[in-house]
């Protein structure tokens, strides 16, 4: 068993198939015993995706509302979600500051230290930092989070 901190291009492939959808279902697999961890905005930032795709003809609406469906019910019984805090607010600026970042990638990364953090200082194993974003996974890794991309996977 493992825990894994997904963002919203990490999880995106879950539901559409691309290069690493295979490997990420595996992990959010009930039976692979793993815990996924989100961020509160990820599924905003998936349906943002999904609408985007629905209006450039590459989804029918009710495939991007059964998408929709499964992304919030999977949130609810699924993930464990990562609230946003002031601190966790704090955080993300002071990334943006530092590196080059989008704002809900700031989130992302914020959300996933804060947790991290947490974690170790419980005497807990870390987490694994899961995107499809080069730059993102980067930027991660010089905050000192273990990463993986899952577009390194079938």
């Amino acid at each position: 068993m493992s825990e894994y901190f997904l963002d919203s291009s990490a999880l995106l492939e879950r539901y559409v198939s691309e290069q690493g959808t295979i490997w990420i279902r595996q992990i959010a697999r009930a039976s692979a015993g793993n815990v996924i961890f989100i961020a509160e905005v990820t599924t905003v930032e998936i349906v943002s995706a999904i609408s985007r795709k629905k209006r450039e003809g590459q989804f029918a609406p009710r495939a991007a509302n059964l998408i929709r469906q499964r992304v919030d019910e999977h949130a609810r019984l699924e993930y464990k979600i990562i609230y946003l805090t002031p601190a966790i607010c704090t955080l993300a600026e002071d990334l943006l500051e530092k590196h080059p970042l989008r704002a809900y990638d700031a989130v992302q990364l914020g959300c996933a230290i804060t947790l991290n953090t947490s974690l170790i200082q419980s005497g807990l194993n870390p987490i694994v930092f899961l995107s499809a974003d080069v730059r993102l996974l980067i930027v991660a890794t010089a905050e000192g989070l273990t990463t993986d991309n899952p577009n390194n996977y079938p």
